[in-house]
């Protein structure tokens, strides 16, 4: 039984008042929506409570869910809707952020390897890329942000990030080819690469 067959009965059982069906799904997807939402917004305690507020909407919107996308489709849509909604409530733009985790560098058995790159150079490099890459993203209008964001940081289909965007496929792979466009153009002089040079 498939991922989407097993929400799908989840979703089932829900409809017909099933609530620890439902808190099934929080529990399976709450980490992942947050994950998602914190891309959108930075602090996590409004990162918290936007993806509670998807929740309540995803349960109050649930008898009308016909099974026509996979429920964490459904449930993405609601809750990068429900992060606009919130970030345009407050007067603001969704910002980026790349957090490193160092520690994972540690885990590693050949860490000894990967603390050899980390010579001044590399880190300061790595962090004026990734600096340069999050400011082009907050410039992104919210439609590429969206699309660059579910395809690369959440590795979607093309398929799945079109019915989370209610939009057709092609405008999908435009809006992520008009962001990386957008995001490469910011890291030309920085990587000293030539206008002529396709990514």
């Amino acid at each position: 039984m498939s991922e989407r067959d097993i929400d799908q009965q989840l979703v089932e059982r829900a409809q017909q008042g099933d609530k620890h069906a439902f808190e099934l799904l929080v529990s399976k997807y709450q980490r992942k929506l947050g994950r998602l939402l914190s891309r959108f917004i930075r602090d996590a305690g409004e990162v918290e409570d936007v993806t509670q507020e998807a929740f309540i909407k995803a349960y109050r919107a649930l008898p009308s869910f016909r099974g026509d996308s996979a429920f964490y489709t459904w449930l993405y849509r609601i809750g990068i809707n429900t992060a606009k909604n919130y970030l345009a409530s407050m007067g603001r733009r969704a910002p980026t952020s790349t957090n490193y985790d160092s520690e994972e560098a540690e885990a590693f058995d050949d860490s000894e390897q990967l603390r050899d790159l980390n010579t001044p150079e590399n880190v300061l490099m790595s962090k004026q890329i990734a600096q340069s890459v999050n400011q082009s993203m907050d410039r992104l209008p919210e439609e590429l942000k969206a699309a660059i964001m579910l395809r690369e940081i959440e590795g979607m289909s093309y398929e799945d990030i079109a019915k989370i965007m209610d939009c057709p496929i092609g405008t999908v792979r435009s809006r992520i080819f008009r962001a990386r466009e957008a995001i490469a153009e910011q890291l030309r002089p920085l990587l000293d690469i030539s206008k002529e040079k396709r990514w």
